[in-house]
């Protein structure tokens, strides 16, 4: 017969305590567990709400795109498929064509028609220079005599009508040149022409084409040398690319017709660039532009990652 004072003595063991208080444990750690995992029928769980990031973001520009280049997808848009004057922006798309045809050592010739360009880089007729060199030249400091002898050295190297190649290759749907510059032809009609989103997907194209042009704007200057050994130091026509985190690319543009334009990559993640593209803003107005589309951009991911 099991008295009292066996149950007593049974329950004083140690390891049939601790046996019965950890089960009891586990089994509320099981009634707590299957309640959060399998709500009761009829209950909502709350979920933490996800803000818009570019709700009340507002440009100066006219136009406007953050594009997400590893998606596709179009995080924020101000009249992203307008046709607006490229000013040189352009200069882009002619290193990207020129790149298709020139190897990055091929010597690129400053001739007279490119020097006849506006603006004054300080350059000698008959100097040459790599294309890599020449291309940095225009890409960083804008140089529209550097753009001009690149835009003629590629029309030399082949008969083919190479930008309206590029231009169906990338997909650009706006977009058309009348010279390799940008500047404007005349009062009224610009020498480039494009849209935002057009600009966006042609950053991503020519980052991935030639990522090491790409990577000299991301200096405040640019040093190059002529094949004669003359040297040349210009400086970064963005004054603001070391304040930009992950930064990879950078243009801008500015002409009376264009007003203040301004296309950049930068990365939100690892290995996840964003192209952000302004067009039709001022002089001054594109880089406060681009900065308030950085932030929200930057705010745009850490939300994401919110649980």
């Amino acid at each position: 017969m099991i008295t009292f004072e066996h149950m007593k003595a049974w329950w004083e063991r140690p390891v049939i305590r601790r046996s019965i208080l950890g089960g009891v444990l586990v089994l509320v750690a099981l009634i707590l567990w299957s309640g959060y995992i399998f709500p009761p029928q009829g209950e909502v769980v709350e979920e933490v709400a996800q803000v818009d990031a570019y709700e009340n973001v507002s440009v100066l520009a006219d136009a406007a795109v953050v594009y997400d280049l590893v998606t596709g997808e179009v995080l924020y848009e101000k009249n992203a498929e307008a046709q607006l004057p490229l000013a040189s922006l352009t200069k882009l798309l002619t290193i990207y064509a020129a790149a298709n045809t020139l190897s990055l050592d091929t010597p690129v010739t400053i001739t007279r028609e490119a020097l006849n360009q506006e603006g004054d880089s300080g350059f000698t007729e008959g100097e040459q220079f790599s294309f890599e060199d020449v291309a940095r030249l225009a890409l960083v400091a804008s140089s529209n005599d550097a753009a001009g002898a690149i835009a003629l050295s590629t029309e030399r190297s082949t008969r083919t009508d190479t930008l309206a190649s590029v231009i169906t290759a990338v997909g650009l749907t706006q977009t058309y040149t009348l010279n390799g510059t940008g500047l404007d032809e005349n009062s009224l009609i610009s020498g480039g022409y494009g849209s935002a989103r057009d600009m966006a997907l042609l950053s991503g194209a020519f980052l991935e084409r030639v990522p090491g042009i790409a990577r000299a704007t991301l200096a405040p200057i640019v040093n190059v040398t002529s094949f004669s050994g003359q040297s040349y130091t210009l400086k970064n026509t963005n004054p603001y690319t070391e304040t930009i985190p992950g930064l990879r690319l950078s243009k801008t543009g500015f002409t009376d017709l264009a007003g203040g334009n301004l296309a950049i990559v930068f990365d939100a993640g690892i290995g996840h660039p964003i192209a952000i593209v302004v067009l039709g803003s001022t002089k001054e107005g594109r880089f406060d532009d681009v900065s308030t589309l950085v932030k929200a951009t930057s705010a745009h991911f850490a939300n994401l990652l919110l649980p």
